[in-house]
C-alpha cells in the first residue's frame, strides 16, 4: 500500500487553505478494484475527520491502481 497525494492552496490569502486535493493509492495484492474503490470511499466519506472538514473548502478527488492497473 502506499499514497501520492498533489495539492493547490489559495496563495491570496491567509492562511493559505487547500482548494484542491487528489490522493493515488497504489496497492497490491490479490484485490478486487470494487472493493478497493468502496473502501476508498469510505473512508473518505465517512470515517476520516480530515477529509471530512477539508471537503467543503477543497475538492477532493482520488484514483488508485492494483498491481499496477490504474482506475479512476
Amino acid at each position: 500500500f502506499g499514497i501520492e497525494v498533489d495539492a493547490d492552496r489559495r496563495l491570496d490569502s491567509h492562511p493559505a487553505v487547500f482548494i484542491r486535493i487528489h490522493a493515488h493509492y497504489s496497492l497490491t495484492g490479490p484485490l478486487g478494484p470494487e472493493k478497493v474503490r468502496r473502501a476508498i470511499d469510505l473512508s473518505l466519506e465517512k470515517y476520516c475527520s480530515v477529509s471530512a472538514m477539508l471537503r467543503h473548502d477543497a475538492g477532493i478527488t482520488y484514483s488508485f491502481e492494483v498491481n499496477g492497473e490504474r482506475f479512476e
